[in-house]
């Protein structure tokens, strides 16, 4: 057996699971991913088989452990990033999975926003949870179940449900089914924590009808969490221990560096979300949620973060449904090959518009087609409108905390496209900045397991970023600019008409 050398970090996100093998001095030695396939049991319900997520994960450690030619027995600790929102129920006794998981991309929930607006600690949401509730919360998933799921009421009367986001589940399926734990950044995104006390917000619990022993305990993000066992190529099982925990925006914004106040990134995943980290300071705000970016053991930090309702699933849509292109990276070419979209424009409300909108009634349209429009016209467009709906999230933090930020990173899929990173300078009027190694997410996660361990004792410990990033500075007049914005502004009038009715 080697002297244990090496950090794993896992990130599962909504599209698959990703593992990553680092060693002391950061660099990577193995990866592995495994796709994640969503389950439509009804028109705009969207679920997970939990067995799968497991597997996902259990086959994208072993891939990395192999590129790395390591044995379990030769990782020092575990770190856990996952997808926020996403909600498993299992029983407590037998560690087993009692319903699939419910995404946050389901909209089942959609029409107890109404309901919600009339209970009375509605207008406290936002103070308390740091957002209002909308038909992603795991909130307002939990409530579901607890109405109608009966598997989920049996398990609550007899005292055996248990509740939590995937980092809790593979805790659960992978380890020790007794620990029930989360971290701060996953706790409070689930929709019933209140962030400023630190507790449960025990009266909203109640509203709900969510059983507070069924939560997990809330700790800081450099933790004993628990542990997973894993597995060697002869079958031997290796105990190892969990010490991190994030929420995969969270680790992102980790993972990209930026840890000062004022630092920005961008993923553009299933959908974009707009993370902006504020340190210490957790402003109110009207419309931008506030989250805990991560808790080191001395005090928790703070991001500010919005997200458009899709992105990604938006160029899934132009693949498979109205079939534009074979391959998704083609939309970055496709977008290339024109000067400029001709005047069209793509308003992506396939799922409504979020900020500054709210408007859920809102639907997905493409505007200013001609007779010489062209699928890169629209492609371009489509780009575009992630630039524009980017700059609405900015434009609001500037007015509500003064704060301007200059410079953007990138990450996710769409963000591999030279032409999708120049349209968001272009479109935002600020530089943006793309990192060779793109899978920031799971290396925070294993950076902040050799935190938990004792590997680094704080941050300027750390080893630097792996690789080299990709500055794109903008190149379009302010003139254009303002233009391009004016014209998205009236579509976007256009598009909330028509879904009035």
């Amino acid at each position: 057996m080697t002297h244990k050398r090496y950090l794993l970090g896992i990130d599962q996100g909504s599209s698959g699971s990703r593992a990553l093998i680092l060693d002391r001095e950061g660099q990577v030695h193995g990866y592995g991913y495994r796709p994640l396939t969503c389950i439509h049991p009804r028109p705009g319900w969207v679920e997970y088989d939990p067995a799968s997520v497991v597997t996902g994960v259990t086959e994208a450690i072993s891939e990395a452990m192999a590129q790395a030619q390591c044995h379990p027995a030769d990782i020092i600790a575990c770190g856990i990033a996952c997808q926020r929102n996403t909600d498993f129920a299992w029983d407590a006794q037998t560690g087993q999975a009692i319903a699939n998981a419910i995404s946050w991309q389901d909209l089942r929930t959609g029409p107890m926003l109404d309901e919600i607006e009339d209970w009375p600690l509605a207008d406290q949401c936002r103070r308390r949870l740091g957002y209002a509730p909308g038909p992603y919360s795991s909130a307002l998933h939990l409530a579901w179940r607890m109405r109608h799921d009966p598997a989920v009421i049996d398990a609550a009367r007899r005292g055996r449900l248990r509740l939590g986001l995937s980092a809790a589940w593979l805790l659960t399926a992978m380890g020790n089914p007794a620990a029930h734990k989360m971290d701060y950044s996953l706790v409070q995104a689930m929709g019933m924590y209140d962030f400023r006390e630190q507790r449960y917000w025990d009266e909203w619990l109640d509203l709900l009808g969510v059983p507070r022993e069924a939560l997990p305990t809330p700790l800081p993000t450099v933790h004993e969490f628990g542990v997973l066992h894993l597995s060697a190529a002869n079958d031997a099982v290796t105990t190892v221990p969990v010490t991190a925990m994030i929420g995969n925006e969270q680790a992102g914004l980790f993972g990209h560096d930026c840890r000062r106040p004022g630092d920005a990134e961008c993923t553009h995943g299933t959908a974009s979300f707009v993370d902006v980290f504020m340190g210490g300071h957790a402003p109110d705000q009207d419309e931008i949620n506030v989250y805990f970016a991560w808790h080191l053991g001395d005090a928790p930090t703070y991001c500010l973060e919005a997200d458009t309702t899709v992105s990604g699933a938006v160029i899934r849509w132009m693949r498979e449904k109205a079939r534009l292109f074979d391959r998704a990276d083609e939309v970055g070419q496709l977008a290339a090959s024109v000067p400029d979209s001709a005047g069209v424009v793509f308003v992506p409300a396939f799922t409504g518009l979020n900020v500054p909108y709210n408007d859920r009634n809102a639907r997905g349209t493409i505007l200013g087609l001609t007779l010489g429009s062209t699928r890169a016209h629209i492609a371009r467009a489509f780009l575009e409108s992630l630039g524009y709906q980017v700059r609405e999230i900015l434009d609001i933090i500037h007015t509500e905390t003064g704060l301007q930020v200059n410079q953007l990173h990138l990450g996710g899929g769409i963000s591999a496209s030279d032409e999708a990173c120049q349209i968001m300078a272009d479109q935002l009027g600020i530089p943006t900045v793309r990192p060779t190694f793109t899978e920031t997410a799971a290396r925070a996660a294993a950076l902040l397991a050799g935190l938990g361990a004792g590997t680094w004792t704080d941050l300027s410990d750390l080893p630097t970023p792996p690789g080299d990033y990709t500055l794109f500075e903008p190149r379009l007049s302010i003139e254009q600019r303002e233009i391009n914005y004016t014209r998205w502004k009236r579509a976007v009038e256009c598009v909330r008409a028509w879904g009035q009715g």
